[in-house]
């Protein structure tokens, strides 16, 4: 995964389940020492918002991969195309033939829009001036927007993330949207195998690479692991 970098204004909301701290959070406390390694494979629990996760270590030439297991999937509310995809700037006709987006939460409630191709996912922007009532109506945290396509020759599938001020506009990479979008897809059978390479962030000059690993038939999925490193930007003291 990439740096941790977020947004440079306060959020504006807590999010429940998320990739970007768990994984920072780990590589941080591995890096001190509080989190000894048990040799080729560590498991620790993290306490989050929505309850205890389970994290599994393993060295790494840069540190330790970080793989956070996430709750098991809800498949919520599906929405029709023509609803969705002109809050992001497309038509109906963008989204994946055959497929419907749909609110998925592995620990975050987030809007799945599957998009037909890496040409119609680039066009995408969000229409901050419809999309926060579609948003409070359709009760969903934020949207992921991808395709079957990765953007280099390892990744299987690209994604988008987008938010409203005062958080980012853009996510560089989105940890608890890549379990959901896993889900989704395993769920749909739009996956040939359980295990695959998810990007985003390539075309904001931030890439971002995780490896995603669903357990359990499509109709009764148990967990999504989500997995990834972390490289330390900066250190500081901070004095209450």
């Amino acid at each position: 995964m990439p740096t941790c970098g977020r947004a440079t204004s306060p959020p504006a909301e807590e999010i429940p389940l998320a990739g970007h701290p768990t994984i920072a959070t780990i590589h941080a406390l591995v890096e001190r020492g509080d989190i000894p390694l048990q040799g080729d494979y560590t498991k620790i629990s993290l306490e989050l918002q929505v309850g205890p996760v389970s994290i599994e270590l393993y060295p790494a030439p840069t540190g330790v991969r970080v793989v956070m297991n996430q709750k098991k999937p809800q498949f919520l509310a599906t929405l029709a195309p023509a609803e969705v995809m002109p809050h992001f700037g497309l038509t109906a006709a963008d989204c994946l033939p055959g497929a419907l987006p749909q609110i998925v939460s592995t620990g975050t409630p987030q809007l799945m829009i599957p998009v037909r191709d890496l040409a119609a996912l680039r066009r995408a922007w969000l229409n901050s001036a419809t999309y926060p009532a579609f948003r409070d109506q359709a009760g969903f945290f934020s949207p992921h927007l991808f395709c079957l396509q990765g953007v280099t020759d390892a990744g299987d599938t690209f994604a988008r993330h987008f938010g409203v001020p005062p958080d980012t506009m853009e996510d560089p990479f989105t940890g608890s949207a890549t379990g959901g979008m896993a889900a989704y897809l395993w769920h749909h059978r739009l996956l040939a195998q359980p295990t695959f390479i998810a990007e985003q962030g390539h075309w904001m000059n931030r890439p971002g690479q995780a490896q995603v690993e669903i357990v359990g038939p499509p109709e009764n999925i148990e967990t999504v692991k989500v997995g990834g490193t972390a490289v330390t930007v900066m250190r500081g003291e901070l004095t209450i």
